[in-house]
């Protein structure tokens, strides 16, 4: 990190800890990108999370019993020991495993069962079994360890608080496993603690018993978990208010909501709006998944943000806020239940997460409350874009660093407009059907998925080739700058032609297709607007119409919100087409009778100009003959062409341009 982002960050919490109980002024995801980029989860010691394991084997099951009992009293030792049970099934055959296990922090003292012996070197644990298993079979090793009474941070003690923080590959340091997201397992924990403590972690709470001054919490995850989503949160004397969810589906059934809280907080503003925000993700996306959620405040040791823990997210001191709420709560379908598969699909979690916020907004604000904050995460977008991808391939082996994973700008809040544009692009009931389809696949609930994954899901509901989406805004980096002009032609007989000429002019990206919208208003008072696809650079669109047009707005509703540039009003088209002839649109089209075909020519040439069926026959020939530069009209007689497709293509010199019309009867 640079001395200036250390300074900036210092002056940021200084202000987050003086005004804690006030955090509207920031997002929820500003918060949680805050903390994962820059908090001190990455900050001693680096993961060594490239180093490549072998895996061929499913963890099944993740069984933890620890004696937490010491660290809560001075002086506050960060050590203890524990034992793991894994149980895994064989993909292809093996007679050893490999675990992740970091020395720095973890002592390995035997391993039983299935397992004969093992070596603890380079971070890695590697177990000989007690023989050759083929796919299918199941086997368990326990393992014997101690956590030393290091700083590692993952594994965090201090002054009566015990807890962990994990992503993206933290949980190596308080147990062995093997730590990437695509194996998701089961998850019972054990944790012998002081009396007066009170322990929580993922899933539902079997069991406590006290025995003496030991008090054992039980707790058990019936839905597979990421290991970054592995959690302990504990505390001597931690405040606890307990809630309740109805579910949709059985409004008799209901989930605790758990709130653990330190001692002056005031956890209502988050509490007091739960159901209302579970009852409206569950609408829109599917019920609740889980048997408890909650939320838990720490120490200064977590300094900023939210962690999004399964079914119990963490969040800094007195960070009770609505926005971090929404953010942090939204991961439990998109990134818990469904988890990115590698760190090369973390769109799936944090840009589903920041656009859920403004969409929890959009539930008692309206349309126009969540496109506000998705305008406000654009301009952050455009005014901090680093330039790169939102997914880069590589990162799916080697995990990124934490400032390049969790960038605001990127992953965050461009991360956040590109779902705002897919829903533009699809409309909403397609879209909104597309994340019910996604979070109820059973082949991703409570597993892994990757982007083509739902990229696979978007084009199985909406029926489309949607890739082409995805390429450009997931896959490519930067955005358009548009560059387009138009103006308006007087016909006679109260008619006039509105022309549209569409080009980007980026060098940093290459064309980005979308559909577009043009407002057309005229002169009295009344609007029409259009909405076209621009599927190619140096495009061009013509409408007639019987009222004289005053102005052209490109975009009206600012829908492409990751753009730059703008659209001017010109006398002719020469000032965009440079040297390239410019094929328009016809119109009308569809067309029945008959339809007009326009171009421009930068300077006189030979011009051919044909139609063709979709088999590629030319069916005619519209123009053959030298024209001087201008622009120029030809009309085609429809009556005798066959309803379907055609295209026309145009040839000047080494110039070819095509465009498609359709023909109705």
């Amino acid at each position: 990190m640079t001395r200036f982002n250390t300074l900036l960050f210092s002056f940021l919490f200084i202000c987050l800890i003086s005004s804690a109980q006030n955090l509207t002024h920031m997002s929820g995801s500003a918060y949680c990108s805050m903390k994962k980029s820059s908090g001190k989860t990455m900050m001693a010691k680096p993961f060594n999370s490239n180093a490549v394991l072998p895996h061929s084997y499913d963890v099944l099951k993740y069984k933890l019993d620890l004696d937490l009992y010491n660290c809560y009293s001075p002086p506050y030792p960060k050590s203890f020991s524990g034992s793991v049970v894994i149980d895994f099934r064989i993909d292809s055959s093996l007679n050893s495993i490999a675990l992740n296990a970091e020395n720095f922090s973890l002592v390995i003292d035997s391993v039983k069962f299935d397992g004969t012996s093992f070596v603890h070197a380079n971070d890695i644990l590697t177990i000989q079994l007690n023989g050759t298993y083929s796919p299918g079979e199941t086997a368990s090793v326990k393992i014997f360890y101690r956590h030393q009474n290091v700083v590692d941070n993952a594994f965090y003690v201090n002054s009566g608080f015990v807890f962990t923080d994990c992503e993206p590959e933290g949980a190596r340091r308080w147990f062995p496993c093997w730590d990437k997201p695509s194996d998701k397992a089961l998850l019972d924990l054990t944790a012998k603690v002081k009396s007066t403590v009170k322990l929580g972690s993922n899933g539902r709470l079997a069991d406590s018993t006290i025995f003496g001054d030991v008090l054992t919490y039980h707790w058990i995850s019936d839905q597979q978990v990421a290991t970054y989503l592995m959690v302990m949160t504990s505390k001597v004397n931690y405040q606890l208010n307990i809630s309740y969810w109805h579910k949709l589906s059985a409004p008799a059934d209901s989930i605790p909501l758990r709130f653990y809280f330190n001692a002056g907080e005031n956890p209502t503003p988050v509490s007091s709006i739960m159901p209302a925000m579970t009852d409206w993700f569950s609408e829109n996306f599917i019920e609740h998944p889980f048997d408890k959620n909650g939320f838990a405040t720490l120490n200064a040791d977590f300094a900023w943000g939210g962690m999004e823990n399964q079914t119990l997210t963490s969040i800094c001191p007195g960070c009770w806020d609505e926005g971090l709420a929404a953010h942090e709560f939204a991961h439990q379908w998109f990134g818990d239940m469904i988890t990115c598969a590698t760190w090369a699909d973390i769109w799936l979690n944090e840009g589903f997460a920041t656009w859920s916020e403004p969409f929890w907004y959009e539930s008692y604000g309206g349309y126009s409350a969540y496109k506000a904050a998705i305008n406000s995460y654009a301009n952050t977008y455009l005014s901090q874009n680093p330039g790169w991808a939102i997914s880069e391939p590589s990162w799916a082996v080697t995990t990124p660093s934490v400032n390049v994973l969790f960038n605001y700008a990127i992953t965050y809040t461009k991360g956040a407009c590109v779902l705002h544009q897919l829903r533009y692009v699809l409309g909403d009931s397609l879209f909104f059907a597309t994340l019910k389809s996604y979070c109820a696949d059973t082949n991703l609930k409570f597993k892994s998925a990757t982007i083509p994954d739902f990229i696979g899901k978007v084009n199985a509901v909406t029926g489309d080739d949607y890739t082409w989406f995805f390429d450009e805004w997931i896959y490519q980096p930067n955005h358009p700058v548009y560059q387009n002009t138009y103006n308006f032609e007087s016909l006679g007989n109260n008619q006039w032609k509105v022309n549209f000429f569409m080009k980007q002019i980026q060098t940093n990206a290459s064309f980005f297709k979308m559909p577009v919208e043009v407002m057309v208003r005229f002169s009295d008072g009344t609007d029409t607007t259009y909405r076209v696809i621009n599927d190619v650079n140096y495009q061009g669109f013509s409408w007639t119409v019987d009222k004289r047009p005053v102005t052209l707005v490109f975009d009206p509703d600012k829908q492409i919100v990751l753009k730059a540039g703008g659209t001017v009003v010109g006398t002719d088209f020469t000032e965009s087409v440079e040297n390239k002839t410019f094929l328009f649109q016809n119109t009308p089209n569809p067309a029945t009778n008959v339809t007009m075909i326009s171009y421009y020519l930068p300077k006189s040439s030979h011009v051919r100009l044909e139609l063709n069926n979709l088999n590629g026959n030319t069916v005619g020939t519209l123009v053959n003959e030298f024209q001087k530069m201008g622009k120029h009209e030809v009309s085609v007689d429809c009556k005798n062409l066959l309803p379907g497709s055609y295209i026309y293509t145009i040839t000047t010199g080494e110039q070819v341009h095509h465009k498609k019309m359709v023909i109705v009867k």
